[in-house]
């Protein structure tokens, strides 16, 4: 296979996850309409999916178990905590208050964050390109934000905020998590980091629920079940390949199609429209995502 066949499955294989992915706000917001809570379903969605991350952890090994040590192990359980877990928890949480289309933009922002927070904690450099390219993204989700709050008000502002919650956790477990993919590979470690969010749900449930989880239309386990395959292991793994396939700079600019393709599914799924200026601030959004991705791109072909 030469390498531009290679490029161009690598492509399409991001394409297809990046779909999967944002077919999740979709499945969230229909499962709301059966007045399920947040929390029981994201604990369908990690009960769900959690036979086949044991499955994949089962069979796979680390890529270099003489690299590992005990303190790793410690750093999965807080990675599974805050990526997978706090993400997705804060996430389910601001679908309550707001559009699917709205959940992604915000949630775009953080290719960003990232940045940030390699500067805050490890120090790293910020050219004038990315300072140019968040400015730009943070000015795109105002536009649409501020459009959605004059139409809703105190709810949008408060899904806002918890869905920048789990942009920067998210960006907080990528930019801690780095160090550790290369001696678990990404398999095995997206495994065990799904594993610790499940049981952190559990507990979750455990502590503040245990009200009955049996009770609901068999429309939620559907749709608890076809958010656990679709938009959460299949597509894991897709990207995962993706990435392999392309680098994660390239992969990044693919994934500027997030938020039109959560759009459109919203459109055709949920009846939500957007407005001239939603769709302005959704394209300035994707502009500031693509020239963060190349500068990121020109800085790895520098070193």
């Amino acid at each position: 296979m030469n390498l531009s066949t290679l490029k161009n499955s690598g492509v399409v294989i991001g394409i297809i996850g990046i779909v999967m992915f944002s077919a999740k706000a979709i499945m969230v917001k229909l499962a709301y309409q059966y007045e399920v809570s947040s929390l029981h379903l994201l604990l369908f969605r990690m009960l769900f999916a959690l036979p086949f991350y044991l499955v994949i952890a089962k069979i796979n090994k680390p890529l270099h178990p003489d690299k590992i040590n005990k303190k790793d192990y410690v750093w999965i359980i807080f990675f599974g905590f805050i990526g997978y877990y706090l993400a997705s928890y804060f996430d389910f949480l601001g679908l309550q208050f707001i559009k699917a289309g709205l959940e992604r933009i915000i949630l775009f922002v953080y290719p960003t964050l990232v940045i940030i927070i390699g500067k805050i904690f490890l120090k790293n450099k910020i050219s004038s390109t990315q300072i140019i390219a968040i400015v730009i993204t943070y000015l795109g989700v105002v536009i649409t934000f501020w459009g959605e709050l004059q139409y809703n008000g105190d709810d949008v502002l408060l899904g806002g905020l918890l869905i920048f919650l789990s942009a920067l956790t998210y960006a907080s477990y990528l930019v801690g998590s780095g160090w550790l993919i290369p001696k678990f590979g990404v398999k095995i470690f997206t495994s065990y980091a799904m594993l610790v969010s499940t049981v952190c749900v559990i507990i979750h449930y455990l502590i503040t629920d245990r009200t009955s989880i049996i009770d609901y239309p068999y429309q939620v386990y559907v749709l608890g079940f076809l958010m656990a395959v679709f938009s959460t292991v299949i597509p894991s793994f897709l990207v995962s390949l993706a990435i392999k396939k392309l680098g994660a700079s390239n992969f990044s600019i693919i994934g500027s199609i997030g938020p039109i393709s959560t759009i459109i599914l919203a459109y055709f799924f949920l009846n939500e429209r957007l407005t001239f200026m939603q769709l302005l601030g959704t394209l300035i959004v994707i502009v500031g995502i693509v020239v963060v991705s190349k500068s990121k791109h020109k800085k790895v072909i520098a070193e």
